[in-house]
């Protein structure tokens, strides 16, 4: 008797987006899908690991029961250089809290996070060790969390280089991918514009400004430099302007993030064009802001649909 083909789920990043992992987890396991192995980056990661330790029930019903303000105060704020918030003592919290698996050998499912090294402008893999340490660095965004120290080198969000990280989840053994992409149907939102259209200023990257470069680096350390010199220039300004015309802080942390998740919908698209997996799944999330913490009903529930909608599919390849 043939032995069954070996299925690797790839969650990708997408901050707030990342409940939809939850729903699209729930519809797999319903239709009996087997998942032998994970790769995530940032929220992927977080999801996947939660849901590798046998606490996806229980993140699902903290999370419900949250409000959006409450699950932002998840996060240390201290503005400093490096970053605008800690998240060191939350993103632990948040995490043993769902789980009591503490190292990757733990896990129940085989799993790795990749994260971005900021000096080298490398993707990393994580693989071993502990896992709230894995999270620490995989989840720290740009301008907005504080790198993360890991094995003597200063790392970032795996969106950064690798949003939907195929390829690891391919170099792990998987026989067949099922990627998530979170990025796909960006749709953009006019608020206060005044940071958001300085802050696409400091990140113009482009998918052909790419495509002459190495395809397992991208160029965009330089372009994240000057983004970053951007946040910290209007944080500056903002705070020198007349309180009435202050931006508040969730509004400037949406304009960061929404230049983020641009520069990752471009990576993934390119990405996942020379890499490309076996299903695609993309939850219809495209108006959903990336800091809608708020909206985790909707977010589960789009990515349960998006996963039911390839089930039939996966059943084929998995035959």
């Amino acid at each position: 008797m043939a032995s069954r083909k070996t299925l690797g789920l790839v969650l990708g990043s997408g901050a707030s987006r990342g409940w939809a992992h939850i729903g699209i987890i729930e519809a797999l396991v319903e239709a009996h899908i087997p998942i032998d192995l994970i790769a995530g980056s940032s929220v992927g990661a977080y999801i996947g690991a939660i849901y590798a330790g046998g606490g996806l029930h229980r993140l699902k019903e903290f999370l419900l029961k949250m409000d959006g303000k409450k699950i932002f105060s998840y996060v240390d704020v201290a503005i400093s250089r490096s970053g605008l918030l800690n998240g060191t003592k939350r993103v632990n919290e948040l995490f043993t809290m769902h789980t009591d698996a503490e190292t990757f050998e733990d896990l129940s499912i085989p799993l790795v996070m990749v994260a971005t090294d900021i000096e080298q402008g490398k993707k990393v893999v994580l693989k071993e060790g502990k896992i709230i340490d894995a999270l620490r660095a995989t989840m720290s965004y740009p301008g907005l969390f504080s790198p993360a120290m890991v094995d003597g080198r200063w790392l970032v969000d795996g969106g950064v280089v690798d949003p939907v990280p195929v390829g690891i989840a391919r170099a792990m053994g998987a026989d067949v991918i099922v990627a998530v992409d979170l990025n796909a149907r960006i749709v953009s939102h006019r608020g206060n514009a005044w940071p958001a259209e300085r802050l696409k200023e400091a990140a113009p990257l482009s998918v052909e400004s790419t495509r002459n470069e190495e395809h397992k680096r991208h160029p965009i350390m330089d372009k994240i430099s000057a983004y970053l010199d951007s946040v910290q220039h209007v944080f500056k300004e903002n705070k020198k302007a007349p309180q009435q015309e202050r931006v508040s802080a969730p509004e400037i942390f949406e304009a960061i993030t929404s230049v983020i998740s641009i520069m990752e919908e471009r990576i993934t698209r390119m990405n996942l064009a020379v890499d490309q997996p076996d299903v695609v799944i993309q939850p219809r999330l495209g108006e959903m802001k990336m800091m809608n913490f708020d909206q985790v009903n909707h977010a589960i529930k789009e990515g349960y649909v998006g996963a039911q909608e390839k089930i039939k599919d996966i059943q084929m390849i998995l035959q």
